[in-house]
């Protein structure tokens, strides 16, 4: 058998765990599709995802529920203004022994788990915040001086309210690079609602199961960065990313008068992440052209701003990166 065939076959049995892991959460986190998929991607992915979305639309409950079928020790920080960086990090405290000795032992935080909610994050203030960028990027934190490594796999799932903005401290573009993706939670339509009443207000809930392992998700992992991907599908990939940069030269007039920053290279290695994990959700071998478009708006909206002139005129990140990528499409069907 060849290693495509191999490969093939690891894919295939990946994406019948997968169906069962969509299953379970669906049950518990009803109508949501897209977003599902796009969380399950991002953890594929190594990576950690941003939830944004108004208060009561279950980002929480899908949090939780993620824990529990993907085999994850989690935990939950409710991020408030008066949060210190100790109460995510953990601390020293001193110990008398019975023979009156003293000796620090450290105390570990929340963030010693494997999937980390943090609940409205932009609640607490930018040193809080900070505390995190470490173990976002680098999976371990220096208490004290000292390296301590974080548990393997390490995601973060944080949620935000997009309309509140009093009391809070914006995330800045360092720990926003540090999200895989941005992921969008809507009001769901009214036959979803419906069922949703429904299946929340009786004398049962339906209970998630676990189908995952942490040993099962880095191997799901591994097994993604091992997915091929083609010359035409990485130059897009490329094309695409370098398109919102308003200082590259040859960039589209909309662009250079839209955007005031542009995303950057941890971009482009999301979304190549991103399009990879797309196609296996799919159980397909290799990502496409349109495994790209697609995960497009998650993973570069979060990773650049609009000008204040364009936000005077209402313009919108989503519907520059959906025509940039009609533009980009375009012109490589007519090359």
């Amino acid at each position: 058998m060849s290693e495509a065939d191999d490969l093939l076959s690891e894919i295939e049995a990946l994406q019948e765990k997968i169906t069962q892991a969509r299953t379970s959460i669906t049950r518990r986190f009803i109508g949501q599709e897209r977003v599902v998929d796009l969380t399950l991607a991002t953890l594929l992915c190594g990576g950690h995802g941003l939830l944004i979305g108004l208060p009561g639309l279950g980002k929480t409950r899908l949090v939780e529920t993620l824990s529990t079928v993907m085999g994850l020790d989690g935990s939950r920080i409710q991020f408030t203004p008066d949060l210190m960086p100790a109460d995510i990090l953990g601390s020293e405290v001193l110990d008398t022994a019975t023979d009156g000795s003293r000796a620090f032992r450290f105390i570990p935080g929340p963030v010693f788990c494997q999937l980390l909610m943090a609940d409205e994050i932009n609640r607490a203030s930018p040193r809080t915040q900070s505390a995190l960028l470490q173990a976002m990027q680098e999976k371990t934190v220096t208490v004290a001086g000292e390296n301590r490594p974080l548990s393997a796999p390490f995601h973060v799932l944080a949620t935000q309210n997009p309309i509140e903005q009093e009391g809070t401290y914006p995330l800045p573009e360092a720990q926003l690079d540090r999200f895989l993706m941005q992921i969008d939670v809507h009001y769901p339509d009214r036959d979803t609602e419906r069922e949703i009443l429904l299946a929340t207000t009786g004398t049962e809930e339906a209970a998630a199961t676990q189908v995952f392992s942490s040993a099962d998700l880095i191997a799901a992992q591994t097994l993604l960065r091992r997915m091929p991907v083609g010359d035409s599908v990485m130059e897009m990939i490329l094309d695409l990313v370098r398109a919102f940069r308003p200082d590259e030269p040859g960039v589209a007039p909309r662009v250079a008068e839209t955007v005031a920053w542009g995303p950057g290279p941890r971009a482009a290695q999301a979304l190549m992440l991103a399009s990879r994990a797309r196609a296996l959700l799919q159980g397909r071998l290799a990502p496409s052209a349109e495994d790209v478009l697609d995960m497009a708006l998650p993973v570069l909206s979060h990773r650049m701003a609009l000008t204040f002139a364009a936000r005077a005129r209402g313009d919108s990140l989503p519907d520059l990166i959906a025509a940039t990528a009609a533009d980009l499409t375009r012109s490589g069907a007519a090359a």
